[in-house]
């Protein structure tokens, strides 16, 4: 790759101007670094050169060209957002840090949360969609040249590509991206696999050509005679694809498109005639017919497929679409990407309209395991889908075998959970009734009707199950909540207590405080989910000495030598650590802080940090230490205060310190910005070490411990 090779590629219609901004990044590029070899032993310019060719498939604009170029100068050239900004413009400088950032990213370890949490960033930074186009063309030659990295850094690149880029590019249609990390995947994870398809083919693939050239000559003379103009483009389908067909259970045999022609046509009323003519020569496979040229797929795809018994006998897949829609069907809607022409800003929403349901998927996936997670994405987003119709003519992509369940979640949560029936195609359908392509679909809902616990056995969608899970799961916490009421207004009335006497504000401010709640209901729920008993919580008022907390407590300050062994504690209480004790939650105590412990009555020794105000002047405080033998993990909370949005500079640094982000909460005030994040930490110097990293950040104000 030469730069010279680059500038051939490019647009012949580029400006002086243009051309000389590309020119100057690639001269900066070849500075820094200066002389630095990549793994394979490659100069280091390489790299970022085969990224700009790999980017100019796209017939992008020349800010991202000069990005791509530009992409690796920060982490490995010793420049700074700054200076870029000062040469090349801010443009090309946000385009550059923000790939920067991405590529620093690593999973910190093979944890499930980790690898979730680095999902949500890479997608979750797409503001500038362009970020996204420059990192998958950076992978395709990471994909490339990925015999010169060690097994498990390769592992993970391919994992991440399987089920992040894969399914952006899935969205985005550029499928000869897709299918060419989809190709390299395979053949880095299941290497002797990609061999065996790959030997079966070479084994037939002279014959193939041979019958695939004897087809299409035979078609061109039938456009020929029609005064039709066309050209044709023919293959044998990919490694990975096939490897996708027998892996869902399909025979060699059984697999119609290993030969494949595309004839393409200049008018929308040619594709037809075309499609008529075809089939009025070759037979017709049954059920290969799909017009998604009048049913677009949800990424623009447009094009008319059918599979034929042609020449020899042999079985084709063929496909008839105009110039325009083979450009959308190869590079997508970044076929059309620049931020200088008309249009450009309906293009950019479109895309993000795209990705929006992807970035949806991605952050309702907190609760589930890494191996749901990747089922889910293939589920969603890489199967086979079916296109369906709203009653006024709106198209709706869902996965095969969807329902009209799947169907009224996808309109709308509130549509999903008051469904009652569905029409399907004028006809009254079950819930669970699988959909086609071309149905029309109607929804009957009731505002009364509420979800079913059985409809996440039959639906398909993550999006719809996560929406039953969510109501289910608020609709338990109101009847947990109902549940510790009524036992604690049956608790008051063996006692002979009031109701509104006993729970006034002030009693209620202080139960909350002792056991760090935040309302009522919180103490309801505490109740109903057994947390804490209506007696114990009612001996906080009513100091009730005989409670049976008390008796632990008497316990341990009389070092009884009989009490029963608990699991080893983090913290000693009188020297012993078999004592109840738990860390409080209001100053998250960890290892290596001034601790004290606090005598609660209702859940055993309460540990805080020993300026917590909490305990500033309460009575029952004993001295306690920390259990040097326990290698914990702890979690704690900082408030960041920040001058403008640097949310990734902030996962960087906690990247680069392997300090694991449980929770990130955002507030903006006043032109300032606060992240309330959650940590898991191993003690009080880890802390600190993470809290002076981030201090070396220009944009940050103030960071505090909460």
């Amino acid at each position: 790759m030469t730069f010279e090779q680059l500038l051939n590629k490019l647009s012949p219609d580029l400006k002086a101007s243009d051309l000389e901004k590309i020119k100057q990044s690639y001269e900066y590029a070849l500075k820094h670094p200066e002389n630095k070899k990549r793994l394979n032993g490659d100069a280091y310019i390489l790299h970022p050169l085969n990224v700009a060719y790999i980017l100019s498939d796209l017939n992008t604009d020349v800010e991202s060209i000069c990005a791509a170029l530009l992409h690796e100068t920060i982490n490995h050239g010793g420049s700074s957002k700054e200076e870029l900004e000062k040469i090349f413009g801010s443009n090309i400088a946000n385009l550059v840090d923000s790939i920067s950032k991405i590529n620093k990213l690593e999973l910190t370890d093979n944890g499930e949360q980790a690898s979730l949490n680095l999902r949500k960033v890479l997608v979750g930074l797409a503001q500038d969609v362009r970020v996204l186009f420059i990192k998958m063309a950076d992978r395709i030659h990471n994909l490339r040249t990925g015999s010169a990295l060690d097994k498990e850094k390769l592992r993970k690149k391919v994992e991440e590509t399987m089920n992040v880029l894969i399914p952006i590019a899935h969205r985005l249609g550029v499928n000869t991206w897709k299918s060419e990390m989809e190709d390299w995947c395979l053949k880095y994870s299941k290497p002797q696999v990609y061999k065996d398809i790959e030997e079966k083919l070479a084994l037939s693939r002279e014959e193939l050509e041979d019958n695939l050239e004897e087809m299409q000559e035979e078609i061109s003379e039938m456009l020929i005679e029609q005064n039709i103009s066309f050209h044709i483009k023919s293959r044998v389908k990919s490694v990975y694809s096939i490897y996708n067909k027998l892996s869902n259970g399909k025979k060699w045999n059984q697999i119609y498109d290993i030969l494949a022609m595309r004839i393409i046509v200049d008018k929308v009323s040619d594709c037809y005639l075309v499609m008529g003519l075809i089939h009025a020569k070759y037979r017709p496979i049954p059920g290969r017919f799909k017009d998604y040229i009048a049913m677009p797929k949800e990424n623009m795809y447009q094009s008319l497929h059918t599979g034929v018994f042609g020449y020899d006998g042999h079985r084709y897949e063929i496909q008839i679409r105009t110039n325009e829609m083979d450009l959308i069907a190869e590079k997508g809607l970044a076929s059309h990407w620049s931020y200088k022409e008309k249009g450009a800003k309906k293009t950019q929403n479109v895309m993000e309209q795209k990705l929006e349901l992807f970035r949806s998927f991605i952050e309702t996936s907190d609760n589930i395991t890494l191996e749901e997670f990747n089922n889910q994405v293939k589920n969603d987003f890489l199967n086979d889908c079916i296109y369906v119709f709203t009653p006024k003519g709106d198209v709706v992509e869902l996965p095969e075998k969807a329902t009209p369940l799947d169907f009224a979640y996808r309109i709308h949560s509130n549509v999903g959970d008051t469904t009652v029936g569905a029409i399907v195609n004028d006809v009254i359908v079950p819930l669970d009734h699988p959909l086609t392509n071309n149905d029309i679909v109607q929804i009957k809902t009731n505002p009364n009707s509420t979800p079913s616990k059985e409809w996440l056995s039959f639906v398909k969608t993550s999006h719809a199950k996560n929406k039953i899970r969510s109501y289910f799961s608020k609709q338990e916490k109101e009847e947990i909540i109902s549940k510790g009421k009524n036992l604690l207004q049956n608790e008051l009335r063996k006692r002979h207590l009031a109701f509104d006497e006993t729970l006034s504000n002030d009693h209620v401010k202080e139960i909350c405080k002792e056991l760090h709640l935040n309302d009522i209901n919180d103490l309801y729920f505490s109740i109903g989910s057994l947390r804490y008993t209506a007696a114990s919580i009612l001996s906080i008022i009513m100091q009730d000495k005989k409670s049976p907390s008390d008796a632990l407590i008497e316990k341990m300050m009389r070092n009884n030598k009989g009490q029963i062994k608990q699991n080893k504690n983090a913290v000693l209480v009188a020297g012993k650590e078999d004592i109840l004790t738990t860390l409080a939650n209001c100053c998250h105590p960890v290892y290596g802080d001034e601790i004290k412990g606090f005598i609660t009555k209702g859940n055993g020794i309460k540990i805080h940090r020993a300026n917590c105000e909490n305990i500033k002047n309460e009575k029952r405080v004993i001295e306690v230490s920390w259990n040097e033998e326990k290698n914990e993990i702890y979690e704690t909370s900082i408030l960041i205060e920040s001058s403008q949005n640097n949310l990734l500079d902030i996962i960087s640094k906690a990247t680069t310190k392997n300090i694991n982000i449980k929770n990130i909460k955002t507030k903006t005030n006043d032109y300032k910005i606060f992240y309330e994040i959650s940590l898991k930490i191993k003690n009080k110097d880890e802390l600190e070490d993470f809290i002076n990293a981030l201090y070396s950040l220009k944009t940050i104000n103030k960071v505090e411990r909460l």
